[in-house]
């Protein structure tokens, strides 16, 4: 069985820049729980970055594929540079999909990690722009499947039609 490498705050877990989740109650999420094919990760969190944490958001006209490849920085509404958490957290991500035997990931949507189809735009001004973060980025570079958690139902037939091409 394939495990999915999903966003901790979508579980329920307060790693959220501001110390909050980001709880997506949904059935497919509770089946995999039950299954057992869940793997939690907070990139951010496991970069080394703290709870609560100021926002932070990649430069203006970059993205995390720039970010990932040392082209682009993420940084804090005061400046801060914390690119190197980003990308320790994205590096984190890819040992973890190794490890477990990670077929896909579902991450939450605008975050400057784990965004995969949209991220803020870099001005602070809650602005999205179409881009990936720096996670779903080296995850997707890296071949695996990255789904938003709009797009439950979409990874879960994806996760199935893995299943059943490894099946015996």
């Amino acid at each position: 069985m394939r495990r999915v490498l999903v966003s901790a705050c979508l579980l329920g877990q307060p790693v959220r820049y501001d110390g909050r989740d980001a709880a997506r109650p949904h059935p497919i999420l509770r089946r995999w729980a039950d299954e057992g094919r869940i793997v939690a990760l907070c990139p951010e969190v496991a970069g080394g970055l703290s709870i609560p944490r100021p926002a932070a958001e990649i430069e203006p006209g970059a993205d995390g594929r720039a970010v990932w490849q040392g082209l682009a920085r993420v940084r804090q509404r005061d400046g801060g540079d914390v690119s190197a958490a980003f990308v320790a957290g994205a590096r984190q991500a890819l040992e973890l999909a190794a490890r477990h035997d990670i077929a896909a990931a579902v991450l939450k949507e605008g975050s400057p990690s784990c965004g995969s189809g949209q991220i803020h735009d870099g001005h602070f001004q809650g602005k999205r722009v179409a881009a990936m973060g720096v996670t779903a980025a080296a995850l997707a570079q890296a071949g695996l499947p990255v789904f938003s958690e709009h797009q439950l139902e979409a990874a879960d037939a994806w996760l199935r039609a893995q299943d059943r091409c490894s099946a015996p």
